[in-house]
């Protein structure tokens, strides 16, 4: 059972210059592929980079993408000589022509734009720190979802297994359906015949009985049900995405089964009938959190 569940949590991390770089994803159901994307400010000139990476290694569902930096991107501060030397030396100039003979401390160049350089890491260091902390997030995220698709695996295979025992049941009791509508079309035609003192033919009654018999035949339905059923346990056991297959099998399961519905208008086939639409619709809840 390789199924895998839409939705579950990842979360990545890598080192960047003196902090850290994180990356969570989050998965939900979602019929086609949406990317959302929350980055801070520092990081916001990637954030094309990261929706690429999230379209590239996604599938179907929603994915909220986040990112955020803990510590600083940033290297230490680097102090320009040059340029505190010739600022220096204009605050002295200035000095001696304002306010002559006043202290001026080395400190009041400290400052000024252009002393104390910091610069952040290059984008390359930061894409590829991004790329590194997202796989990360991938692996965990994708085994959240193998885990809770396993359970989903059981559950469907569980599910199916009964509403294979009710198509049993149902074809069982089919031979009942044609000799309950035999008996009540006997019944009509007799009650009729007597009320209004006419004859029936007997070969138009058997003729009728024939037709009645095949419009309540339910061997068709309940032979396609089986080979849908054998097609949905074939898809529970690849190893490829299938969940939409699954949602347009059931729903073609979901149609034979109102077929036979409306063909057994009988107390005990119509309860089981019932609890067979029951199993399937629980079935297509399920499906729907597939990838």
């Amino acid at each position: 059972m390789t199924l895998r569940s839409m939705t579950g949590f990842g979360m990545g991390s890598a080192v960047l210059a003196s902090g850290t770089l994180r990356v969570e994803v989050r998965a939900l159901n979602h019929r086609y592929q949406d990317i959302r994307l929350r980055l801070p400010g520092e990081l916001g000139e990637h954030g094309f980079f990261v929706e690429q990476l999230a379209r590239k290694h996604l599938g179907r569902g929603r994915f909220d993408v986040s990112a955020r930096a803990e510590g600083s991107l940033h290297a230490a501060p680097r102090l320009s000589f040059e340029r505190a030397r010739a600022l220096y030396e204009s605050l002295t100039e200035l000095r001696d022509r304002l306010a002559p003979g006043s202290e001026l401390p080395i400190t009041a160049v400290l400052g000024l734009p252009g002393v104390l350089e910091s610069s952040g890491p290059e984008p390359e260091l930061v894409r590829a720190a991004l790329e590194a902390a997202f796989a990360q997030a991938l692996i965990e995220l994708d085994g959240m979802r193998q885990e809770e698709g396993r359970t989903l695996a059981r559950e469907l295979e569980g599910r199916l297994a009964h509403a294979r025992t009710l198509v049993a049941a149902l074809e069982f009791n089919a031979a009942d359906l044609v000799r309950h509508h035999r008996e009540r079309l006997r019944e009509r035609v007799l009650k009729l015949s007597s009320d209004l003192t006419v004859s029936v033919h007997p070969e138009r009654l058997e003729q009728e009985m024939a037709l009645l018999a095949d419009k309540s035949d339910i061997t068709e339905e309940l032979v396609r049900l089986g080979s849908h059923f054998s097609q949905m346990q074939a898809l529970l056991d690849s190893a490829e995405p299938v969940g939409r297959r699954l949602d347009f099998l059931l729903q073609e399961i979901g149609r034979e089964v109102n077929t036979v519905g409306s063909k057994s208008q009988h107390a005990p086939l119509a309860h089981l009938v019932v609890e067979l639409k029951v199993e399937v619709e629980r079935m297509r809840e399920q499906v729907q959190n597939i990838d």
